[in-house]
């Protein structure tokens, strides 16, 4: 059984843990604010592009249709880009992304299509890396820039479309986590390309009314659809980051919480050992002066 010194040492550690967890909480909470206004700022304009997409499409068919909103017509190499985050002690924040895109990859590789990976984020790398090995094609580590923006966005979709326009990818998908509340993260699978206009980004309503587009919508397309790339991961990036600082809070308020309950009942052991030394050395001294 530990010695009084050493259970006084483990209290004075779980504490100094304690007072760590406490303080990270306390950041996460004060980097969440920012970070959750930034993903509800970005989903109206993410929104309105698809919507604005989806309306100059609705004009366009066969083979006019830029490449990326109707794809190559095939179904054979996929791309899946996983983002995540670079830092951990965040529950299981890129452990969901990371296993729902792993389902998704399984499958494909099970129906016998090609499969490349593109990384966003350290936690994917290690570990989609471990599982895929050289599947994983690149990385784009979040903490080489110092905030979450369009220079980080940028590098990801021109990645993406070169590898459609040099026929390395058919289907373009993109995994990350959705932010709900701070409670609430749902991992997410959205195809990037070809492009696919959600159900909340429904086409604009002309009334009935006829337009007529200088340029034409294919060359308008042909602008906006690389730009709605960039758009819809910025976005997925800011739902990222707002997901992660609310995990991150949540996963260290619950290790405070714990810390405190051993701390109590380290507490409670520690006083019952040292008063059953007490005891025992009363007893002896006790024993001894009734001997004399």
């Amino acid at each position: 059984m530990a010695s009084l010194k050493e259970m006084r040492n483990r209290i004075g550690s779980v504490k100094a843990t304690q007072k760590i967890t406490k303080a990270m909480q306390m950041v996460a909470a004060a980097k969440l604010k920012r970070a959750q206004d930034q993903a509800e700022s970005a989903r109206p304009y993410a929104r309105k592009m698809a919507s604005v997409i989806a309306n100059l499409a609705a004009g366009v068919s066969g083979a006019d249709a830029p490449k990326l909103l109707s794809g190559t017509g095939q179904d054979q190499r996929h791309l899946i880009v996983v983002a995540t985050a670079d830092k951990g002690l965040a529950g299981g924040f890129s452990t969901n992304v990371i296993r729902a895109a792993r389902e998704r990859i399984n499958s494909l590789i099970a129906n016998g299509k090609d499969v490349a990976i593109i990384a966003v984020g350290r936690k994917s790398r290690d570990q989609l890396t471990r599982l895929y090995g050289a599947k994983v094609v690149h990385t784009f580590e979040l903490s080489a820039q110092k905030t979450v923006g369009l220079p980080l966005a940028q590098p990801v979709a021109e990645m993406i479309a070169t590898a459609f326009e040099n026929g390395q990818a058919d289907v373009v998908t993109l995994f990350y986590s959705q932010f709900k509340s701070v409670i609430q993260q749902v991992p997410t699978g959205k195809q990037l390309i070809p492009a696919v206009v959600e159900g909340d980004a429904a086409p604009i309503d002309l009334n009935g009314a006829v337009y007529d587009y200088e340029p034409s919508e294919e060359e308008i397309l042909e602008t906006l659809l690389p730009r709605n790339l960039t758009t819809q991961i910025l976005a997925a990036l800011y739902e990222n980051q707002a997901g992660f600082f609310g995990s991150q809070m949540a996963a260290m308020d619950n290790a405070t919480r714990n810390a405190g309950d051993l701390i109590n009942a380290l507490t409670l052991q520690y006083n019952r050992k040292r008063q059953a030394q007490i005891t025992t050395e009363l007893i002896e001294i006790i024993a001894g002066a009734e001997a004399l």
